[in-house]
């Protein structure tokens, strides 16, 4: 495909490139089919756009470079939109071309959104058209432009989050098309089972939220002060939406991340005013609004239980709802006030405006049993392509022990488990670099390019660091790492 500073357009779409602060960006559209399973033969039918930016050092960007696709977490996570070199970003652009996906139905990939959704017909014709949003569609997405863009050179995945679902389902359908896997953050159970995840998911929100408790105590009282407000039933966001208590709950997701302690006392350090009519500040409605209202991501509430689909494992049914029906604490009058995590509940499609178009075609989708299979369990078995994954041991939305069983099945797959990063460690500067080294030091892809950075011992396929001493040997079990780690442990 041809690319210039103005856009070209040719028989496979368009493609403009540009530059901005020590980046030179190609931007790529092309058509794919919206069911891959119709249309592999002909690609005769209904066709949505792809988008993905291709990022490149403006001094090497006529050089012979590898390339490393970034699996955007998820699900319906875009790509990331950068400013400049910095961050794992940076890091990578001095040995790759790096290709920012924007998954099918985000960003500028056909994106899905209420209206667009409702335009499609029936509840039935919506679930069926959801359906075509997951890693299998995705995955055949991304091999579609390695052959058109890149002349079916293999490449490497950077796979945060939901990407390392991604890029089990790329070793499954695809491993042809891969020099080397790295994921951070996201090895998903090969045998998906939503009741199995929740199970073991809120416990870890538990111990975050005593946590959060423990490092700011002078907040428990603020908090439920806040919800004694809320349960009044009348305080409204600047969209008109009602603000419940289980609404101002479900902005604990955030306690999964390094600084969602700190978001969450700031939120509420300025939350409460008498003189106002609500009792509560226009900043705090204004903020909550902004983290729960969904209008940038509905996806990644609408799919976010069919991520877990699998005909083995039946309907997933509101895996989370029924879970949390089990655990009094996370009740709205139970106190101190528990914050939920990572979990979509049925009635987040009839309290958030945008996601309220997506409520029947979700139910549908909460009952289906008939999902594809997204992992081959015998072809991850005889993997050969290198896989190297960051395991997050504190991790509150990928189970630590689900992603080591799974490492143990997967072959050529070695994990580095550390409890030195909470979910977004892929911001620190020495987690990508890394993955690397541990691919290079057994002979993968980028074996040429080690560096002489001390690294743990390993033993086995798993390594469990530190930042401070040297790793211990784990077992593939999570057993906690043996030390304490530095100032950025949770």
């Amino acid at each position: 495909m041809t690319t210039s500073a103005a856009g070209t357009t040719g028989t496979s779409g368009t493609s403009t490139s540009y530059l901005i602060p020590g980046i030179r960006v190609t931007d790529h559209a092309v058509p794919v089919p919206l069911d891959w399973r119709a249309d592999a033969a002909g690609h005769t039918g209904e066709t949505i756009t792809l988008f993905a930016r291709e990022l490149v050092d403006p001094v090497r960007q006529r050089e012979d470079l590898p390339v490393l696709v970034y699996l955007q977490g998820g699900p319906g996570g875009k790509g990331p939109r950068p400013t400049g070199p910095e961050g794992w970003i940076g890091e990578a652009l001095k040995s790759y071309r790096v290709l920012l996906l924007d998954q099918r139905g985000t960003g500028r990939s056909t994106r899905i959104e209420g209206g667009i959704l409702r335009a499609r017909g029936t509840a039935e014709q919506q679930a069926a058209y959801l359906s075509m949003f997951r890693a299998d569609s995705i995955v055949k997405d991304a091999e579609h432009l390695r052959q058109t863009l890149y002349g079916g050179r293999r490449w490497q995945t950077l796979g945060q989050s939901y990407g390392g679902f991604l890029t089990l389902t790329y070793l499954s359908q695809a491993p042809q098309g891969l020099s080397a896997s790295h994921v951070t953050g996201g090895l998903a159970s090969i045998r998906p089972d939503a009741r199995e995840v929740y199970r073991r998911t809120y416990p870890r929100v538990v111990a975050k939220n005593a946590e959060f408790h423990d490092r700011y105590p002078h907040d428990v009282d603020q908090v439920a002060r806040i919800a004694d407000r809320l349960a009044s039933g009348d305080v409204k966001l600047p969209d008109g939406d009602v603000l419940t208590v289980r609404r101002f709950q479900s902005l604990g997701i955030d306690f999964g991340m390094k600084p969602g302690y700190e978001r969450m006392h700031w939120l509420v350090d300025e939350a409460l005013d008498d003189r106002t009519e609500t009792g509560l500040t226009e900043t705090f409605l204004a903020q909550v609004l902004a983290r729960s209202s969904y209008d940038d991501n509905p996806l990644f509430a609408a799919l976010q239980e069919s991520i877990y689909g699998q005909a083995s494992s039946g309907a997933t049914g509101w895996a989370a709802q029924a879970e949390r029906d089990t655990r009094p604490e996370f009740a709205e009058t139970a106190r101190p006030l528990t914050f939920t995590g990572e979990m979509m509940y049925p009635w987040m499609f009839d309290e958030i405006r945008a996601l309220r178009p997506f409520a029947d075609a979700v139910n549908l989708l909460a009952e289906r049993t008939d999902w594809e299979p997204l992992y081959d369990l015998d072809r991850l078995a005889a993997n050969e392509v290198p896989l190297a994954a960051a395991v997050y041991y504190d991790d509150m939305y990928v189970d630590a022990g689900l992603q080591l069983e799974t490492v143990a099945h997967v072959g050529n797959a070695h994990a580095w488990v550390t409890n030195e990063y909470e979910h977004d460690g892929i911001g620190s500067p020495r987690v990508f670099p890394r993955l690397r080294q541990m691919i290079a030091e057994r002979g993968g892809a980028l074996a040429e390019e080690a560096t002489s950075e001390t690294m743990a011992r390993v033993v086995g396929a798993v390594t469990v660091t530190d930042a401070a001493e040297p790793a211990t040997e784990a077992t593939p079990t999570p057993t906690a790492p043996t030390t304490a780690t530095n100032e950025e442990t949770r």
